[in-house]
């Protein structure tokens, strides 16, 4: 089995000038070619610092990461749009970053504006779009460096439910359009159980992995839609069995 990702026994902890915190204890995972993979867990349990290990913006204090890829998507809970450039602008900054601004990448970004609804707001601003749109772009950008993994924390929580519940459909249909390996940190469980192929399940601080899940749903004919996924009996079962892992609001 072909993993883009291994985490093997982690641990990670965190140095103050009066003590130490340790948010994961001999953490394993392995993340499969094309999955998407969603972390959850109590707050302050450590699925951030998941992200920013694969990421290699911080490193374990034990323990071994392989990360079989040099070409990782970050999108955090903010959507880091710049004001001051267009929409357009925006979604080459990652390109220009890695000297990847060419004729041929810009022409590939205009595909991604029109495939998801931005080309007719290509030279708004952010502060003209909405907050979904603002998210698409913010995908786009991320997408057009083409990369092998997609870390994804928490990147709708900022918006409203109605919204979130639509860009969180919109955004699912992409990431399984595409193939693009994906893990997604999130305190929602019904976002979570729609989007994902696995749900892992961790611990309170210092994190373990509690429980994983395979998620399928027999029910959902076709395309397999996040929204397709909440309408079904399947749903409301891997709910209650994860939200009793996370003993009832512990979540962040």
């Amino acid at each position: 089995m072909e993993y883009i990702c291994e985490l093997k026994n982690i641990s990670k902890r965190f140095h103050t000038i009066n003590n130490e915190t340790k948010a994961l204890d001999d953490l394993s995972l392995n993340i499969k070619k094309g999955e998407i993979v969603s972390i959850v867990g109590p707050s302050g349990s450590g699925k951030s610092t998941v992200l920013n290990l694969i990421a290699g913006l911080e490193k374990p204090s034990e323990g071994e990461i392989i990360v079989n890829t040099d070409s990782i998507g970050f999108m955090f809970q903010k959507d880091q749009l710049y004001e001051w450039r267009n929409i357009f602008k925006n979604c080459l900054l990652g390109l220009e970053v890695r000297k990847m601004d060419t004729d041929e990448n810009r022409e590939k970004v205009m595909g991604m504006l029109k495939k998801y609804g931005l080309y007719n707001f290509r030279n708004h601003y952010p502060s003209q779009l909405s907050g979904g749109m603002r998210q698409r772009a913010a995908l786009v950008r991320t997408l057009a460096i083409e990369p092998d993994l997609l870390l994804l924390d928490e990147p709708f929580s900022a918006l409203d439910y109605q919204t979130r519940l639509s860009v969180g459909n919109e955004v699912g249909q992409i990431l399984r359009r595409e193939k693009i390996t994906t893990i997604l940190v999130t305190h929602d469980i019904p976002e979570a159980v729609s989007i994902s192929d696995r749900v892992i399940v961790f611990t309170e601080r210092p994190a373990k992995v509690k429980k994983e899940y395979e998620i399928r749903f027999k029910e959902c004919q076709g395309e397999r839609t996040p929204m397709k996924c909440r309408n079904t009996l399947e749903f409301g079962e891997y709910f209650r069995q994860i939200w009793r892992d996370l003993d009832v609001g512990e979540e962040e």
